[in-house]
C-alpha cells in the first residue's frame, strides 16, 4: 500500500489529524476575541423612550445595573446625544427633548465596550460600529445586530436603572 493509504492499526491520516488540530485552533481563537454577532442576546426591539415626566419601560438587559440605582439628571444627557456609563454597562441616549432611551453599553459585535456618543450616534472604538441613538441600530458594521434596549425610569430630573 502506498502511504496514503489508511490503515486501522496506524490511527487516523494526516489530513484527518491536521484539519482537526486547523478547526481547534480556529476555536480557541474566535472564543478569546470575545464571540461573534451570533453570541449577542436581548431583545432587539424598540428601545425605551419617555417624556421627562412619564416612567419609560423596554426590554432587554444591559448587564451589571442595579435596579432603581440613579444614574444620572435628566440635564446631564445632552439633545441629539448621550453619555455612556461605564460601570453600570449602559448608555443613555436623548434623540429629542425629553425623550430619553438606555441600551446596553456593550456593541454586539465582539463584545467591546462603547466610548462615546456623537452626530447621533454611538460609537465602538474597536471595530468602529456605530449605532443610533434612537433604536439602537446599526448605522456602521461590522456589527449587525443592534445594541439591546435597557429599561430606565425617568422621574422629574432623574434617569434610573428599571429594576
Amino acid at each position: 500500500m502506498t502511504s496514503a493509504s489508511f490503515h486501522p492499526a496506524s490511527g487516523p491520516a494526516r489530513r484527518t489529524v491536521v484539519a482537526a488540530a486547523g478547526a481547534a485552533g480556529l476555536a480557541a481563537a474566535l472564543t478569546a476575541c470575545g464571540g461573534s454577532d451570533d453570541d449577542a442576546s436581548g431583545d432587539t426591539g424598540a428601545a425605551t423612550s419617555a417624556p421627562a415626566s412619564e416612567e419609560a419601560g423596554g426590554s432587554g438587559s444591559g448587564g451589571g445595573e442595579k435596579g432603581g440605582a440613579a444614574l444620572a439628571a435628566t440635564a446631564d444627557i445632552p439633545e441629539g446625544g448621550g453619555k455612556v456609563f461605564a460601570d453600570q454597562k449602559v448608555v443613555v441616549t436623548q434623540p429629542s427633548a425629553g425623550e430619553f432611551k438606555a441600551f446596553s453599553a456593550t456593541c454586539t459585535h465582539q463584545g467591546c465596550a462603547v466610548k462615546s456618543v456623537s452626530d447621533g450616534v454611538i460609537n465602538c472604538p474597536c471595530h468602529n460600529s456605530n449605532f443610533s441613538i434612537t433604536d439602537g441600530s446599526v448605522q456602521s458594521g461590522p456589527a449587525r445586530k443592534p445594541l439591546p434596549a435597557v429599561q430606565i425610569t425617568v422621574s422629574g430630573d432623574s434617569i434610573q436603572l428599571a429594576g
